[in-house]
C-alpha cells in the first residue's frame, strides 16, 4: 500500500463533490487531514479505501465527465439496474426538483423566495432519501405551497444559513438525458440514476415531457418518483 504524503496528490485523489459525508466542509480540508493521518481517507465514500494516488473513484458521477452507463455496466451503487443517467441542464447549479413540504403553509409562513439557500428530506413513498438535501430556491408558489429548487451540496447551507423546510414530497425532477441503456419514450416508466446523487442509488418515475436538444440529448420531466 502506497503511502500519501503530498497534499496536492491527496487532493487530485478526492471527487471534489464537498459532499460532507467525511466530516469535513469541503474535500480540501478534508485532504488537510489525510495528509496528517492516511487511515482518514477510509471516511471517503466515493473511494474504494485504497490510500493510493492510483485509487479508483467508485462510480462518482458528479466529478466525471465520460459517459459512465457503460462504465457502470448499467447497475447503480447496490448493483441493480438502470436505464439512463439523468444529468443537471447546462449552467444550472444543479438537479432541478420540484417539491411539496408536508406542511404547505410553511411556504408562506417562511416567506421562502427565489434565491433562498434552503435544506429539507424527501421522506415516505415519494423518496424516502435518507440523506437530507440542500439547495437553492429556483420559485416558489405561496398558495399551492409548491418549490421547485437546484439540488446542491451542503456548502452553501453551512456558510450561508438555510431555511429548513422539514420533511417534503419529491414530486418531480427535470433534467438531460445523454446517456440510455433503453429507448426512451413518453408517458413509460424507467429506473434512472441521478448524475449527482450522493447515494448513487436508482430511482424510478414516469417520464411526462421529452423534449429533443439540438445536441441529440432529451429534456426530460420526470413525475411519481420513488427509489428502490
Amino acid at each position: 500500500m502506497e503511502t500519501l504524503t503530498k497534499f496536492d496528490e491527496i487532493l487530485d485523489l478526492l471527487p471534489k463533490l464537498d459532499c460532507g459525508a467525511c466530516g469535513s466542509k469541503t474535500c480540501e480540508e478534508f485532504a488537510f487531514e489525510v495528509e496528517t493521518n492516511r487511515e482518514e481517507l477510509k471516511k471517503c465514500i466515493h473511494l474504494n479505501g485504497k490510500a493510493s494516488k492510483h485509487a479508483e473513484k467508485v462510480n462518482c458521477l458528479g466529478c466525471v465527465t465520460e459517459a459512465m452507463g457503460e462504465k457502470m455496466g448499467w447497475k447503480d451503487n447496490l448493483k441493480r439496474d438502470f436505464d439512463f443517467i439523468l444529468d443537471i441542464v447546462e449552467g444550472e447549479p444543479g438537479p432541478l426538483e420540484t417539491i411539496l413540504p408536508y406542511n404547505p403553509a410553511l411556504v408562506k409562513e417562511l416567506g421562502v423566495k427565489k434565491g433562498d439557500v434552503m435544506i429539507g428530506r424527501p421522506m415516505g413513498m415519494s423518496c424516502g432519501c435518507p440523506i437530507t438535501h440542500c439547495g437553492v430556491v429556483k420559485n416558489a408558489d405561496a398558495r399551492n405551497g409548491v418549490i421547485n429548487w437546484f439540488v446542491t451540496g451542503p456548502l452553501k447551507p453551512r456558510s450561508e444559513g438555510f431555511i429548513d423546510i422539514g420533511y417534503y414530497v419529491a414530486q418531480g425532477y427535470e433534467g438531460i438525458i445523454k446517456e440510455s441503456n433503453v429507448p426512451i419514450k413518453l408517458g413509460m416508466r424507467y429506473w434512472f440514476l441521478p448524475r449527482r446523487c450522493m447515494l448513487q442509488w436508482r430511482h424510478s418515475g414516469l417520464v411526462n415531457a421529452v423534449t429533443r436538444m439540438k445536441d441529440g440529448s432529451l429534456k426530460v420531466r420526470i413525475e411519481g418518483l420513488f427509489i428502490g
